[in-house]
């Protein structure tokens, strides 16, 4: 027999109806719904008529529930006394809803029903009190608890995880929050962090600090301007160096307080020093090497400059016959060796003069405040102690060394110029035997009146047209196939003979007749390469500039004129220049090297590793290639220190994108220990000297360059043909071991 579905009082459904959440009323002590809203019925997912006269246990199923409908079930409602001992519900339960289970918040609240009206429906269900049950839907809040937890935990994590310390404070700078790398990286106290003293952490910030005095002079402008964001450094009494950087907290448009991140940059900055003091010092025997050493003499010409200081010395000291040390008991001993000696130098030196290793077995020694006079004393000093005698391995031996000398600013005022002059005059004591010193001379006046007549001559050779050009291939290491040509002047003299570049030259840059020397070379260059371009045989030729000619204001504009009249593709034309021409003046170096890019001129640094050149202006540069100079060159392979300089070169042209072209290659070991080393190109007796223009096409046609058709090779008769191709005679050797004439470019370091 169902059960009789109690009609609803007219008063309970509007109570019900007019409640913003699911509600329904239930008749005491029988506990059955009487009224019920939609709101209730769309929470439950049933409908109202099958939710009235439903057991109000059923809609709310758990274990608080059932005891508070029993005992409300139990109470006589009609006596007060039932009334005054209380009995509420409100707590959060479970119902379930449409199949599944829903949060909610539920409060149960007694009421005294009406007095029955007049007209109310029968059978009506006798009820002594009424309890109203609200339920509240918290599915979508404790969803949204459950997410903003679950960003909070992410958020923590990530904060604790980084390696900055992190620190939020409010506009009064109170301390709101703050990660554990904070904390370490103040070593801030447990206790003072768990009272959360405010003023305690403050403190103990401004103690930690070098500069206390400033830093809270610098925290209180901060606070002060809540909108400012700022970057500083700061270090702490351990010697911690930190990046402090502070941000504006925003909430709501409007600044809260300020976010504060630390970086420890202690081990970034050691390890820059550290680099630093590497790129500056000389692995073996830990001195300065000759880059800390050109600086301090720029430095030290610089002062002498500005301040009229007395005259400075810079010696190039240079062991003898150190190639037989190595060779007779290693290399270990061999470096034991330099250590030694830098020892017996430095022993030599005042406080204020300065020692730096700066080649295989050369020194070179700055000497504050020196004359000629004071410099050779110094030196023969020197020689002294160099030549002691040495015990290593069981072995007594002596070694000499050979000393030269410039003064500045008599003898120069840069690095690269005293430098130079000091190692000429060395040279000049290792040609008169060695184990000696040598002050650089100046010039005589019997060689002024010689420079003045040969200066002469020389203008007269460019009107009569007594200068020429050869050409010396260059050649691909993988293939042999011959890649390029290095123009490489000549003058015969009929009184003067064959004079040689290296007597010439000097005088033209003195001169300065270097430029007209240079715009006849390039000129010249370029109409040979663009004939040898119209009959087919596109060979890029390569012309020294001179830094006095690369100084020229119109030198770009004189390119560029060249280029246009003979037609020549201006990367068939490429221009080598020094090191000194690229760190004297080096923004308007780089202006005039883009212009010459812009033109599609190629470039490369002739003689690289034989002067100053600074890594800094280098990789900004466009050069193309860099030329190993021959120096490093005739050493190899079985000059490790000449192995060791060829392998940096090459791996910097790697580092900068550019290719390397060896000069000077002589010998057949040469060439393999090039190729093993990845360099590109070479140049030299080994494959042909510097060739007139017919025996350089003797050289494409050999190579099987032909050119192109209908247009055969001037002078290339089959005799010529043959001769090229017979291998190449090698000179008689010159007094370095070498062959003998050496070919001297343009343009001398």
């Amino acid at each position: 027999m169902q059960p009789v579905q109690p009609v609803q009082p007219a008063g309970a459904a509007t109570l019900v109806q007019g409640l913003p959440h699911a509600a329904w009323l239930v008749a005491l002590p029988s506990a059955r719904v009487l009224a019920v809203n939609a709101a209730a019925a769309r929470l439950l997912g049933r409908p109202v008529p099958e939710l009235l006269g439903a057991g109000a246990e059923q809609l709310a199923f758990s274990p608080e529930d059932a005891v508070w409908w029993a005992e409300a079930g139990q109470r006589e409602w009609g006596n007060p006394s039932q009334w005054q001992q209380g009995l509420a519900l409100d707590s959060d339960t479970v119902l379930a809803c449409a199949g599944d289970e829903r949060p909610v918040r539920r409060t149960v609240t007694l009421m005294h029903p009406p007095e029955a009206a007049a007209d109310a429906p029968s059978p009506a269900p006798a009820a002594a009190a009424w309890a109203l049950v609200m339920v509240e839907d918290r599915a979508a809040d404790e969803a949204r608890e459950a997410e903003r937890e679950s960003r909070i935990a992410e958020l923590e994590a990530t904060l604790e995880s980084t390696a900055d310390g992190l620190l939020v404070t409010d506009l009064a700078g109170g301390v709101r929050a703050f990660n554990r790398r904070f904390a370490a990286m103040w070593g801030l106290p447990p206790e003072l962090l768990a009272s959360r003293d405010d003023a305690g952490i403050g403190a103990w910030m401004q103690r930690s600090v070098e500069a206390g005095t400033e830093y809270a002079q610098r925290l209180a402008a901060l606070q002060a301007a809540p909108l400012l964001a700022a970057t500083d450094r700061l270090t702490l009494l351990d010697g911690s160096v930190l990046e402090r950087v502070t941000r504006p907290l925003w909430r709501s448009g409007r600044p809260q307080g300020r976010v504060w991140a630390f970086r420890d940059l202690s081990e970034r900055l050691a390890a820059e020093e550290r680099i630093e003091v590497l790129s500056h010092t000389d692995s073996l025997t830990g001195l300065p090497n000759r880059r800390r050493m050109a600086e301090w003499v720029d430095e030290a010409a610089q002062a002498a400059g500005h301040q009229r200081r007395s005259p400075f010395a810079l010696l190039v000291v240079d062991l003898d016959r150190f190639r037989q040390i190595n060779a007779s008991f290693g290399h270990a001993v061999g470096d034991r060796v330099l250590r030694h000696v830098a020892e017996r130098l430095a022993g030599c030196l005042r406080d204020n003069d300065r020692l730096a290793r700066t080649g295989g077995d050369q020194f070179g020694v700055l000497l504050a405040t020196a004359d000629a006079q004071a410099a050779e004393a110094t030196a023969r000093r020197m020689l002294h102690v160099v030549g002691q005698p040495c015990v290593l391995e069981g072995a007594t031996f002596t070694l000499t060394c050979s000393i030269g000398i410039a003064l500045a600013p008599a003898h120069g005022r840069t690095a690269d110029e005293l430098a130079r002059r000091a190692e000429a005059a060395m040279r000049a004591v290792k040609h008169a035997g060695r184990a000696n010193v040598q002050l650089h001379q100046m010039r005589a006046e019997v060689d002024r009146r010689s420079h003045m007549m040969l200066d002469h001559a020389m203008r007269q050779a460019l009107v009569s047209g007594r200068f020429r050009l050869a050409y010396q291939p260059q050649v691909a290491l993988d293939s042999g196939h011959i890649v390029g040509a290095e123009a490489l002047l000549r003058w015969r003299d009929p009184e003067l003979g064959d004079v040689p570049p290296g007597r010439f030259i000097p005088v033209a840059e003195e001169s300065g007749f270097i430029v007209a020397i240079g715009d006849w070379v390039l000129a010249q260059a370029v109409r040979q390469a663009a004939l040898w371009h119209q009959r087919g045989w596109s060979v890029p030729v390569a012309v020294n500039v001179s830094a006095l000619q690369f100084q020229q204001t119109q030198f770009v504009e004189r390119v560029a004129g060249v280029l246009a009249v003979s037609a020549l593709p201006p990367h068939l034309l490429e221009l080598e220049l020094t090191e000194s021409i690229l760190v004297h003046d080096a923004d308007e170096a780089l202006a005039r090297l883009h212009a010459l890019e812009r033109l599609g001129v190629r470039m490369s640094i002739d003689d690289f590793g034989t002067g100053y050149s600074s890594l800094s202006y280098l990789k900004r540069f466009p050069i193309d290639k860099l030329k190993i100079d021959r120096s490093f060159v005739s050493g190899l392979p079985a000059d490790e220190t000449d192995a060791g300089i060829v392998r940096a070169i090459l791996q910097m042209a790697r580092a900068l994108d550019t290719r390397c072209i060896a000069e000077g290659v002589e010998t057949e070991q040469q060439r393999e220990f090039l190729v093993r080393e990845g360099c590109a190109e070479m140049q030299g007796y080994l494959y042909a000297p510097a060739l007139d223009p017919l025996s350089f096409e003797q050289r494409l046609v050999q190579a099987g360059a032909a050119p192109a058709a209908g247009e055969p090779a001037a002078g290339c008769t089959p005799d010529a043909v043959a001769a090229a191709c017979a291998p190449a005679v090698p000179a008689a050797p010159g007094p370095a071991g070498g062959t003998g004439a050496r070919h001297i470019r343009l343009v001398h370091g």
